[in-house]
């Protein structure tokens, strides 16, 4: 008996896998669905979601699938030189996400450890470059971002955007940080100016400033250290 296919279009919106992702969030697709989503379409006789399926059936399980190469790939019917490819790449982004995850976040104990973190980004550099460090509730570094690049004297900061960062990583806490190339340590009245502006807006969002690291070459000037907090 020939089996009709009921292609993906005709489902209910909510069935749709990149509908159903939009709608309800990536955690409720299931592997099948989400495979759909990166090979983009099936076969006349088979749906994409039907395909990955049959796939996932074969493969039993994710890891496996992320072991096998293009060609094993194209074994099954539907599956072509650029969806297996596609499906390749995805999951090594899956797999090296995982091996970020697995390294131990460095937590901040000290000014020291921030000097330490970020003079070999910033504590040579020609030019002022301003930088965040996110941190989570144990004060351990989830993410850093350069804000700005300046001149010799200077960089703007745009505070919308330093706290746009904390939001999207999650950040409860953060360290700001900047290089003076003169290798003058005193805070400048921008740099106060700055410092105090990203933490009245912190504390309205609930996100800490927890320091502000002036760094140069060889040493390094914090504002909690001083007492400018």
């Amino acid at each position: 008996m020939e089996t009709t296919h009921f292609p993906i279009t005709n489902w209910s919106e909510d069935d749709r896998p990149r509908e159903k992702l939009m709608l309800k969030g990536k955690s409720v697709l299931s592997d099948a669905e989400l495979i759909a989503i990166l090979i983009g379409s099936g076969s006349r006789n088979e749906s994409a979601v039907d395909l990955s399926k049959r796939i996932l059936a074969s493969a039993d399980n994710l890891n496996v699938l992320g072991k096998m190469s293009i060609s094993q790939l194209m074994n099954f019917k539907g599956i072509g030189e650029a969806k297996a490819i596609t499906i390749i790449a995805a999951l090594e982004l899956g797999r090296r996400r995982r091996a970020e995850d697995a390294v131990e976040l460095v937590k901040i104990t000290s000014s020291k450890r921030v000097f330490e973190i970020m003079q070999p980004i910033i504590g040579e550099l020609p030019h002022e470059e301003f930088w965040v460090l996110f941190l989570n509730n144990s004060n351990k570094v989830i993410s850093k971002s350069q804000l700005s690049k300046g001149g010799i004297s200077g960089t703007i900061v745009d505070v919308r955007i330093v706290f746009k960062l904390a939001l999207e990583n999650g950040a409860t806490g953060l360290i700001l940080c900047h290089n003076h190339p003169s290798g003058n340590l005193q805070p400048s009245d921008a740099d106060r100016q700055i410092t105090k502006k990203v933490k009245q807006a912190g504390d309205s969002l609930d996100v800490k400033v927890l320091d502000h690291l002036i760094i140069t070459e060889t040493k390094y000037y914090s504002f909690v250290d001083e007492g400018i907090f």
